[in-house]
């Protein structure tokens, strides 16, 4: 690999604007350096589907060793993410501005595009490399989610977007699901007939105390994210909308909160006039493999081997992997380095990238001789 390059494909990929749905001038970036390479590049036709300006791009390297391994990361940023300007400091880069730096994803994107022109460099045999770079992950994932799945057949699928240092290899993240509760109760004057009012907003407040929220063991957790109710001071308010969400591991775990949720907000409003309608949606469904799995053992030698700490465990957040899975690959997240996750402290070292890129080199040689 060529570190400089590497570094320089970075910094240029993070002074470009790409807000979520607003991707194409990265999309245009990575296509032409794809290209370059010798691949063949297509922008799929979701973007009328996820309302980007651009489908999410797919780019083949052929192999020269039997197989196909997967790549992933997406192109979109959080904000504020615009008009980045990265710095290097002693080795670590950041925003010099008041922006996210943009490594989530960047710093995958970059490793990727090193990845492949360093195998286009080299007599090494190696299968055929796939690189999938989405829209609107950071919105839901809806760039994976339109993706056609017709071609994967369980290959291996690294998505390079998790923070921790290159060597945490993510064999599992959880279900997602929302949902939105709708409390109708009456209205009245409240300083004039109150007693002939039913409060929506007390009726939810009430549902909300007797839920279990936050961590509520290691692989779960339940959050309330927005109350909205009432319309003036001088009524009894007579609707109230709750949102939240709960995420689990284990199928039957999900199960399990959802009833309690469910449980807790029809308990509110019994022996009252009022009614609660529950909207129950799944955001993403979750994914796990075990530790054992040779393709997790692979990756975690090549880690040791570099002399990096070597680590396999789950996280509470989702990614492109979460979709992957479900459309039929088999995806692993590696760890890229990036801290302060989606905030102005946000950061990578030019070492972690270096690493990033040299795991993704040993999993193909290693792949490529097993």
């Amino acid at each position: 690999m060529n570190p400089e390059r590497l570094l320089t494909t970075f910094l240029e990929l993070v002074r470009i604007d790409s807000p979520s749905l607003r991707e194409a001038d990265v999309a245009a970036y990575c296509r032409q350096a794809l290209e370059q390479t010798g691949c063949t590049v297509v922008i799929d036709d979701t973007a009328e589907k996820t309302g980007s300006n651009t489908g999410n791009l797919i780019a083949t390297l052929p192999g020269t060793a039997p197989g196909r391994l997967y790549f992933s990361a997406h192109m979109d940023t959080v904000t504020p993410g615009e008009g980045i300007e990265p710095q290097v400091i002693d080795g670590i880069i950041t925003s010099s501005g008041p922006t996210v730096l943009g490594g989530d994803d960047k710093g995958g994107l970059a490793a990727i595009l090193e990845l492949i022109r360093t195998l286009t460099e080299s007599d090494t045999p190696h299968p055929e490399i796939c690189a999938l770079l989405s829209v609107g992950e950071e919105i839901g994932l809806v760039g994976a989610h339109a993706m056609s799945g017709s071609d994967f057949k369980g290959e291996p699928c690294f998505v390079l977007d998790a923070g921790g240092a290159p060597g945490l290899v993510i064999i599992g993240a959880p279900y997602h699901d929302a949902f939105t509760a709708s409390f109708t109760g009456k209205a009245a004057h409240a300083g004039v007939e109150p007693e002939n009012g039913v409060s929506a907003i007390v009726l939810a407040a009430k549902a909300i105390s007797a839920l279990q929220l936050g961590r509520l063991d290691e692989y779960t957790t339940a959050n309330i994210g927005t109350i909205a109710g009432g319309s003036a001071n001088n009524i009894v308010p007579d609707t109230c909308v709750v949102t939240g969400e709960y995420r689990a591991i284990e199928q039957q775990r999900l199960k399990e909160v959802r009833a309690q949720i469910e449980r807790s907000f029809k308990e509110a409003i019994a022996g009252s006039e009022a009614s609660v309608d529950i909207e129950w949606r799944r955001e993403y469904a979750g994914f796990k493999s075990s530790e054992d799995d040779p393709l997790v053992q692979m990756i975690l030698k090549e880690a040791r081997e570099l002399g990096l700490t070597a680590q396999a465990g789950f996280t509470g957040g989702g990614s492109d992997a979460n979709v992957l899975a479900l459309k039929g690959l088999h995806p692993v997240v590696l760890g890229t380095g990036m801290t302060g996750i989606h905030s102005l402290d946000e950061q990578i070292a030019v070492k972690d990238l270096e690493n990033l890129t040299k795991i993704c080199l040993a999993v193909v040689y290693a792949y490529t001789l097993r």
